[in-house]
């Protein structure tokens, strides 16, 4: 292989290391919200031109993770404490459409696939990697999206979930600190069985319980850590 060749094999593909470690950095609070990224700075942290690193950056910018300001520079999406009543609203939705739907529409193959799943977020936990957990997690949910049937609504919620994996970090965090909850893993395996048994009222319960329970523990994790006059209202019982 050329030099010339591998040169241009990296330019080409370089983005994506950059754009992998910067997500991971990101999403497992490493790079805090509101931290100011340079371009300049990360190309020589990389050992690359600032293309790649821009192109990197325009890519986590489309799953809002980073902001480009005014004057040109790019931070770390900061995370809305403001917002998030209006956030777990629409994951609750989100959340209990697409487990209604796997519960009425999923084969036999879906179920290997969300039980495979389910196996790999408790491999996760016990690495008490949050990285890891929060990925798991949302592969756990999105398996249950897919077997759905409804791209339109897998799409929302895996933006929702997305979103949602710094806020889901500093629960983990929460709870392992204060031992105060318990992560959902007897609830996953709840959902699956309702949805293997096509029971779409029991896997909206369940669904619903699952938003309740991160609601309820990221508000006490702000209560803790934050002074807000925010109003959080919990979410009402499943209808």
């Amino acid at each position: 292989m050329s030099d010339e060749f591998e040169a241009r094999r990296v330019r080409g593909t370089g983005w994506k290391s950059v754009y992998e470690t910067l997500r991971g950095e990101i999403l497992s609070m490493t790079l805090q919200p509101g931290q100011l990224l340079d371009e300049m700075t990360l190309a020589e942290r990389f050992d690359m031109s600032r293309s790649p690193v821009r192109e990197a950056l325009i890519r986590l910018a489309g799953e809002e993770l980073v902001v480009a300001l005014s004057n040109r520079s790019t931070i770390v999406a900061p995370i809305e404490v403001g917002t998030f009543p209006k956030y777990v609203e629409a994951l609750d939705i989100a959340q209990r459409m697409n487990t209604r739907l796997a519960a009425a529409l999923r084969t036999e193959a879906d179920l290997k696939i969300i039980a495979r799943r389910q196996k790999d977020f408790e491999a996760a936990v016990k690495t008490g990697v949050h990285l890891k957990m929060s990925e798991a997690n949302k592969q756990f949910h999105m398996a249950i999206a897919n077997a759905g049937r409804n791209p339109y609504l897998a799409s929302f919620y895996e933006r929702l979930l997305n979103q949602g994996q710094r806020m889901l970090h500093l629960h983990f965090e929460y709870l392992e600190r204060t031992h105060d909850g318990y992560l959902l893993t007897d609830e996953h395996n709840y959902m699956l069985e309702a949805i293997r048994a096509q029971d779409v009222e029991r896997a909206d319960e369940l669904a619903h319980a699952h938003t309740r329970q991160f609601q309820a523990n990221f508000i006490n994790f702000l209560k803790e850590n934050y002074s807000t006059d925010v109003t959080l209202v919990p979410l009402s019982a499943a209808e």
